[in-house]
């Protein structure tokens, strides 16, 4: 978890709509299926992914490179989650503990939630691409799983898409 869209919730009764990256959605989805794989899931920050850092990218970097986590999927917020799928991917180029990872990054358009959340369905396709991509970062979102150098996002319908079109 780093936080973003999907995580969020609006807790207030009044005084306003503020919003609060709350527990990591991917807790709550997961709960609801039987999963036939073991998880872990970590909170490496909790922040708009606007506020993400270069240090936040490096904390991330980190936990993925750790001998002892597997492939691993990482929900991020929708405005920067490209900025740092490519900083994983460049630091995958020259990091022996990453060589043999899938990563997969995702978040979501609307709070998972919201009853219209696309939410379930990123985390369910990121989690499928775990078991058949080959080892590299990738983006899943809108229902496309693409590697992480090879997706751009519309930022007038907001989709993110091949940036080889």
């Amino acid at each position: 978890q780093t936080g973003g869209t999907i995580d969020k919730d609006y807790p207030r009764t009044t005084k306003g709509y503020a919003f609060e990256i709350t527990e990591p959605a991917a807790r709550r989805i997961l709960s609801k299926i039987k999963a036939d794989f073991v998880y872990k899931i970590v909170s490496v920050c909790r922040k708009d992914s606007t506020e993400i850092t270069t240090v936040d990218r490096q904390k991330l970097l980190r936990m993925c490179s750790h001998p002892e986590v597997g492939h691993v999927v990482v929900t991020h917020g929708t405005d920067t989650l490209i900025e740092t799928a490519k900083f994983l991917e460049e630091a995958y180029k020259w990091k022996k503990n990453l060589k043999r990872k899938v990563i997969v990054v995702t978040g979501a358009m609307r709070p998972e939630k919201f009853v219209d959340s696309d939410a379930d369905f990123n985390l369910g396709t990121a989690i499928a691409a775990l078991d058949v991509c080959k080892p590299g970062v990738y983006v899943a979102m809108n229902a496309r799983i693409r590697r992480a150098s090879d997706v751009k996002r519309d930022l007038s319908s907001g989709m993110f898409l091949s940036s080889k079109l």
